[in-house]
């Protein structure tokens, strides 16, 4: 029998906490193990954008830890994991993860994926990038972390906002190797 490893997945206090939960939908729905960490920025984003607290994210989640609970078991690398994705990810996130700052849950959580050399998504969603972002931003690319920025694909010609997130969770999904059925790939007409 093979173990199924969790997601980890972090939201961070960045615009765009639709896109996390429409990733979190998504993983629920392809019966995916997830591990969701939640900072405090992104709590307030979360009632801001979405309407929701924190506990209503329990049902598409496996783990819900506290962003100060460094002893939880992501902050270790002896949990092993599949990967993970932090979504959206703030420009002070970023900045810590490229420093080595793992001075919260979330950013222990991805420096223990840059140490073991695991699979890490982060999903900035900021515009115009401020030059110190785009430091960080490539300080993470040459690390190996996959830097899949919050832009919609037009080409897809997407009618509503439902749609334009649908792709981009999709696109997380994709990093993360998860099957699933959000959009259309450009005239491949599959996922």
């Amino acid at each position: 029998m093979t173990e199924e490893l969790p997601i980890v997945v972090g939201v961070s206090g960045a615009s765009g906490a639709p896109i996390a939960i429409r990733v979190l939908q998504a993983l629920r729905e392809a019966h995916a193990s997830v591990s969701l960490v939640v900072s405090e920025g992104a709590r307030a984003v979360l009632r801001e954008e979405c309407d929701l607290d924190i506990e209503a994210l329990r049902p598409w989640v496996t783990e819900l830890y506290s962003d100060d609970d460094l002893a939880a078991p992501i902050a270790s690398g002896s949990v092993r994991t599949r990967g993970m994705v932090v979504v959206p990810c703030s420009a002070n996130t970023a900045a810590k993860i490229a420093l080595g700052l793992g001075d919260t849950l979330l950013t222990r959580a991805a420096a223990v994926h840059l140490k073991e050399r695991r699979r890490l998504i982060v999903v900035p969603r900021e515009t115009p990038l401020p030059t110190i972002l785009l430091r960080h931003l490539t300080t993470l690319s040459e690390l190996g972390v996959v830097v899949l920025v919050a832009s919609p694909a037009y080409y897809l010609r997407p009618k509503s906002v439902e749609e334009t997130t649908d792709y981009l969770a999709g696109k997380v999904l994709d990093h993360l190797g998860v099957t699933h059925q959000l959009y259309r790939g450009w005239k491949a007409g599959t996922a």
